[in-house]
């Protein structure tokens, strides 16, 4: 898609690579897929977007964010996130 159409730029300044998953292979999109999955606890398949507001998004992004996750110890990615923002600031003041 054009999501992608500049990263060869981006990934330059950034210093950084880039990886494009296969057609049809979910299996190389693990965190994507199951982040889906989370979603879709929320917002069946076939029900259109259009039937949420940006407040039920917030909602469920808040939910999503606030789980707690066994691949991070139990701890959820919100706090995780703000750990690291933490740590970071620490380290350039």
């Amino acid at each position: 898609g054009t999501e992608f159409a500049r990263h060869k730029l981006i990934a330059k300044k950034l210093e950084a690579d880039f990886f494009f998953a296969h057609p049809y292979s979910s299996w190389e999109r693990g965190l994507n897929e199951y982040t889906n999955k989370l979603i879709r606890q929320y917002i069946p398949k076939k029900q259109p977007f259009e039937q949420f507001n940006e407040q039920d998004i917030r909602k469920i992004q808040h939910k999503i964010n606030a789980r707690p996750r066994k691949k991070l110890d139990y701890q959820n990615p919100k706090s995780i996130f703000y750990a690291t923002l933490d740590q970071n600031v620490a380290l350039v003041s």
